[in-house]
């Protein structure tokens, strides 16, 4: 398929503001798999909130919106969800074998294959479902933060890892986590190069070295609030949330601004950009880092509404993500 540099820009809009108008078996029954989608209906775009885009390996681009699952084939937009669930949809992720994955907020994950959508829920052992972020490890188990924590799944069960106060313990009774609210939420995982993971939650971040859970603090201070993580491609770990921007070596800290930031994104170039709020007037400015300075490109403003850069994506280079 065509590149589709300028489109995938343009679908930024979508999610920077709100649009106007113990291991459980999951084995998972014959009738819990959807038909396969054949009468599908087309729209001009979501009607509500889009909480974040991806670009599939053939180009297409996928939104998670309160409204649906849209897949945009460069012509037109189709809700893919729309005889399969009403549930809001929040998080998206495509694995190294070309399926897709799509978290929501109260009806837990839906996987689709190309051909039909699965659901799973708290009962095929999943935490919780309102799934805020999905990840792919290196090993190919897929992460789901959660409300109250994060389930790993390996293909064939979940195992499941409950946040209490200050650490990370792993539960081992089966146990889930009813939907409500205020839990601590996990915002953000990744695996680093050296195969520790990272989670960003609500109170702290949380380092992961595949057998004991540690905080990360600065100067006695945790990183609370973090919204997203990133390692870039010389090993620097990236941390954006209600504390600023930083930035670790695996020794020192480097704090880029205070405001607060929502998202992080590496291009190909090595280029970091970010949304963030101001500190005056507070509205999101899309930024670059280029090694030298970190410079506002784009200021989104509004008399009516104060839009929100929930997520920054670029045009799909096979495995790579950057900007042209």
């Amino acid at each position: 398929m065509k590149k589709l540099t300028q489109i995938y820009i343009l679908f930024l809009a979508f999610v920077f503001c709100t649009s106007s108008n113990a291991q459980n078996k999951t084995e998972l029954p014959e009738d819990n798999i959807k038909p396969e989608i054949k009468n599908v209906i087309t729209y001009n775009s979501p009607n509500t909130i889009s909480r974040n885009i991806i670009q599939d390996r053939k180009g297409n681009i996928w939104i998670a919106a309160f409204d649906g699952v849209f897949r945009y084939d460069g012509k037109s937009f189709t809700n893919m969800t729309s005889e399969v669930s009403s549930a809001r949809f929040f998080s998206a992720l495509e694995d190294k074998k070309g399926n897709l994955w799509f978290g929501t907020i109260g009806s837990g994950v839906y996987y689709y294959d190309g051909k039909s959508f699965k659901n799973f829920t708290t009962n095929d052992g999943l935490l919780n479902n309102e799934v805020v972020c999905i990840y792919e490890d290196k090993t190919g188990n897929i992460w789901f933060g959660v409300n109250g924590g994060a389930s790993r799944y390996d293909r064939k069960s979940f195992r499941n890892y409950l946040i209490d106060g200050n650490s990370i313990t792993e539960d081992r009774t089966g146990k889930s986590i009813p939907n409500q609210r205020p839990i601590n939420e996990i915002n953000s995982i990744i695996e680093d190069k050296t195969g520790k993971f990272w989670f960003g939650t609500r109170c702290n971040t949380f380092i992961y070295d595949g057998k004991a859970f540690s905080t990360l603090t600065h100067n006695s201070n945790h990183f609370g609030n973090v919204r997203c993580i990133i390692e870039d491609k010389k090993g620097y770990i990236w941390l954006g949330g209600s504390c600023g921007l930083w930035r670790f070596d695996g020794n020192t800290f480097r704090n880029f601004t205070q405001n607060f930031v929502g998202y992080i994104n590496e291009d190909k170039n090595g280029n970091i950009w970010t949304s963030s709020q101001s500190a005056n007037d507070g509205r999101w400015a899309l930024s670059r880092y280029d090694e030298k300075s970190l410079s506002n490109n784009l200021f989104i403003s509004s008399s009516l509404i104060k839009p929100t850069i929930t997520e920054i994506k670029s045009e799909h280079e096979g495995n790579n993500v950057g900007f042209p």
